[in-house]
């Protein structure tokens, strides 16, 4: 009963008040420099990388094992 309540309460906007009220929260939003962006994303390619080849070895070492295991 009490969420059927609130639902009821919620007042509808239109498209484009919706879209002002979206662009004034954007402009209060602190948005990081292009050189914090180019290091996050330079951080987050290296260690992608460094995952990829941790994971490449972790199953080539299992596969190894695995396969001494059942004498193939």
């Amino acid at each position: 009963m009490a969420v059927k309540d609130q639902k009821e309460k919620k007042k509808r906007i239109g498209p484009v008040t919706f879209l002002r009220q979206v662009r004034a929260e954007g402009n209060k939003v602190t948005w990081t420099s292009r050189q914090e962006t180019i290091q996050a994303t330079i951080f987050v390619l290296i260690m992608s990388f460094l995952i990829a080849i941790f994971l490449f070895l972790t199953d080539t070492v299992i596969t190894i094992f695995v396969n001494f295991v059942r004498g193939a």
